[in-house]
């Protein structure tokens, strides 16, 4: 066994594990720092693969800045636990259910027939001045460029739904209005009142 099929083997068992671990821990803030382990050591294996630009761009955005989020939404929220896990035995089934049509389709879609490759074959190598960044741009931009831009319009929709969701008004929240408390002025707040000084007796 050379030291990529090591490496491999190692930090998929690492992210196999932290995955479970992700759905297993009842802490929210254990199970987002399992998740984390899980997005570097995907990283890892990806490197291997020689998919730099991927494994850069998974630490950079999941890791550096989406998990990141997660933590303080979910430091920053109270979460009741207890009543979080009540339903988790009586909808095993039907999540293991679910988990197994995924595993399938994985499986389907992933397998040797799809991408022609024999069972113990490895992938080709390329020379040291290989461009993986270019190569997928190329791919993303002119094979792939119509479900992209699809995918960014469904980004876009979801960016101005989560904006518009935030700004609308709720009558019961109070709001602040800065041009009216910068218009303001002394005679609106203060008002002198003369009276006359009392003498002691």
């Amino acid at each position: 066994m050379g030291i990529e099929q090591f490496i491999f083997y190692f930090f998929a068992l690492v992210m196999v594990a932290s995955a479970t671990m992700v759905i297993t821990v009842r802490n929210p803030v254990q199970a987002a720092l399992f998740l984390v382990l899980t997005f570097f050591s995907c990283a890892i294996i990806w490197m291997v693969l020689e998919a730099e630009f991927l494994a850069i761009v998974l630490v950079l955005v999941y890791v550096g800045a989406v998990m990141v989020l997660f933590l303080f939404v979910v430091m920053m929220l109270d979460i009741n636990i207890d009543r979080m896990r009540e339903g988790f035995i009586r909808y095993l089934p039907f999540g293991v259910l679910v988990g197994l049509l995924m595993a399938g389709m994985l499986i389907s879609v992933v397998g040797s027939v799809n991408f022609g490759l024999d069972k113990f074959a490895e992938p080709a190598r390329h020379a040291a001045d290989y461009n993986n960044t270019r190569e997928l741009g190329l791919v993303l931009y002119t094979k792939y460029v119509y479900p992209f831009e699809i995918a960014a319009v469904i980004l876009l929709v979801a960016i101005v739904a989560a904006i518009a969701l935030t700004l609308r008004r709720r009558p019961t929240t109070k709001y602040q209005k800065p041009e009216e408390q910068i218009a303001v002025k002394r005679d609106d707040r203060i008002r002198l009142v003369s009276m006359n000084s009392e003498k002691k007796k």
